[in-house]
C-alpha cells in the first residue's frame, strides 16, 4: 500500500514538490555560509519525494544552534515551502482519492519550516524494524 501511496504521490505533487526543495538547495549551497540549509533543503526534499513508509522524528542531541538555524532557514526558504505545501495539499484535497496524500501534504508543513534537529527514519511494520527486533 506504501508503494502505491508512494506513486500516486509522486506523480501528482512530490516531483514538484522535491523541485522547490531542490532549488532551495541549489540557492543555498550557492551562497556558501548557508550549506548546512542547502543539505537540509536536499534532505527534505527526498522525503517529500517518497514519504509513505518514513516519518520524521526528534534529534535527542539537537539543541539552541538547531532553533537558530530554523529561524534562520524560515526566513530564507521555509516559509516558502511550508507555502507550497499548503497550496498543494489544498489541491490534493479537491477530490476524495487525493484527501489521504493532502493530509500527508499538510503533515509535512512543520519539518518543512523547522528542518534542522530532525531526522527521517522508517515507520513501523516493515522488514527494517523485524531485522531490528530480531537483533534486540
Amino acid at each position: 500500500m506504501r508503494t502505491l501511496l508512494n506513486l500516486i504521490w509522486l506523480v501528482l505533487s512530490g516531483f514538484w514538490l522535491f523541485l522547490g526543495y531542490v532549488a532551495a538547495g541549489v540557492v543555498l549551497c550557492i551562497l556558501i555560509i548557508t550549506i548546512p540549509w542547502g543539505i537540509a533543503s536536499f534532505r527534505i526534499g527526498v522525503y517529500a519525494l517518497w514519504p509513505f513508509g518514513r516519518t520524521v522524528v526528534d534529534k535527542p542531541s539537537s539543541g539552541a544552534f538547531s532553533f537558530l538555524g530554523n529561524v534562520i532557514w524560515v526566513i530564507l526558504a521555509g516559509w516558502w515551502l511550508a507555502l507550497a505545501h499548503i497550496i498543494s495539499g489544498i489541491a490534493l484535497c479537491i477530490t476524495i482519492i487525493g484527501i489521504p496524500l493532502g493530509i500527508a501534504d499538510f503533515k509535512m508543513v512543520p519539518i518543512s519550516l523547522a528542518p534542522l534537529g530532525k531526522e527521517i527514519v522508517p515507520t513501523g511494520g516493515g522488514e527494517f524494524d523485524q531485522a531490528r527486533a530480531r537483533r534486540a
